[in-house]
């Protein structure tokens, strides 16, 4: 009798690995993943980025191959970042409405090539545009005002959706940007574009290497915690949520991701919408410099954690692991 007891059950399903597929209760798969792309000026150009080992920025030729390749993953979205140069950055951030920004020349030299193929999730938020380095418009006291704020946000939302943006992404954080943008999207006929809000950002230590990437973290001036979430705080984080939710998002996402796991389960119990995490560039770096210490192996390291998110309630995971995860899961190596 021995092994036929129930209380042997879960080992009996473990035995093989037919069986743990089997019974596997979350899974990962390239359409679980969004690309983020880094996106610089010139023309044949690739710059790695110093904190973001194995990440470059990309001149807007090498998006579209990057774009195409993501299509030949599996990957079904880019999310694009702009670097912007620092003789086009201002205090007003007026690069973001320029028809021909870096942003834009992206969007539609990936739409040329690949149409709909692929989808393209564009980043609303001032930071990569200011001379300053906040993600809004700053007052005499170098505060972030709100108001003054969202009617630029809605100019860059509606400027990248010209320019062929699949889904608006604000992650400025500012309250009350999901109803204007999405009123000027319906009014200005841009009915079937996606509003992915950031609905819970936290002010998290996480975000380094990519304000290096976009060129943003040198001119920082004082701190977000004005506008961004503090990190102690997991209530508040359902509150925001539900206003966007109210305001029009089609989806929200949580950023950081691994450092704010219970927030995603939290909000995916609350509310019946498509919810996304962020595994943002301080998660990505340390992954990559425990590997690189011996400290454990990269490919484990990293579809571990992607499966963690989707066990955690997460529809979908923005990665800079993306194209190794796709590739793993393409080989079967999740087993």
């Amino acid at each position: 009798m021995t092994g036929s007891y129930p209380n042997t059950r879960l080992r009996r399903t473990r035995a093989a690995g037919w069986s743990r597929k089997l019974h596997r209760e979350n899974t990962l798969a390239p359409a679980d993943l969004i690309w983020p792309l880094f996106v610089t000026e010139g023309e044949g150009v690739e710059q790695p980025i110093d904190t973001l080992p194995g990440v470059s920025r990309w001149s807007v030729d090498g998006i579209v191959s990057k774009a195409e390749e993501a299509i030949a993953l599996g990957i079904p979205v880019v999310a694009l970042f702009p670097n912007t140069q620092a003789d086009r950055r201002s205090d007003d951030g007026a690069e973001a409405h320029n028809p021909d920004n870096l942003m834009c020349r992206a969007i539609r030299a990936i739409k040329d090539e690949c149409g709909d193929a692929i989808g393209v999730l564009t980043d609303v938020a001032l930071d990569p545009y200011t001379s300053h380095g906040q993600d809004g418009l700053l007052n005499d006291d170098g505060y972030v005002v709100n108001d003054d704020t969202i009617a630029v946000l809605v100019d860059q939302a509606i400027n990248q959706a010209e320019a062929g943006a699949d889904i608006i992404a604000p992650s400025d954080m500012m309250d009350g940007r999901i109803h204007a943008i999405r009123m000027a999207l319906e009014m200005g006929g841009h009915h079937n574009v996606q509003i992915m809000s950031y609905a819970a950002k936290y002010a998290s230590a996480f975000y380094g290497p990519f304000r290096d990437a976009v060129g943003s973290g040198g001119l920082l001036k004082g701190d977000k915690k004005s506008y961004q979430m503090d990190p102690g705080n997991g209530e508040e984080a359902l509150r925001e949520v539900a206003l966007d939710i109210s305001e029009g998002a089609d989806s929200v996402m949580v950023k950081p991701g691994l450092a704010y796991l219970d927030i995603v389960r939290r909000v995916k119990d609350r509310f019946e919408i498509p919810v996304f995490a962020y595994q943002v560039s301080g998660e990505y770096a340390m992954i990559e410099a425990a590997a690189a210490a011996g400290a454990g192996d990269r490919n484990a390291l990293v579809l571990e954690t992607l499966l963690a998110f989707k066990r955690a309630g997460c529809s979908g995971i923005l990665t800079y692991h993306a194209p190794l995860a796709a590739r793993l899961l393409k080989e079967g190596s999740d087993d």
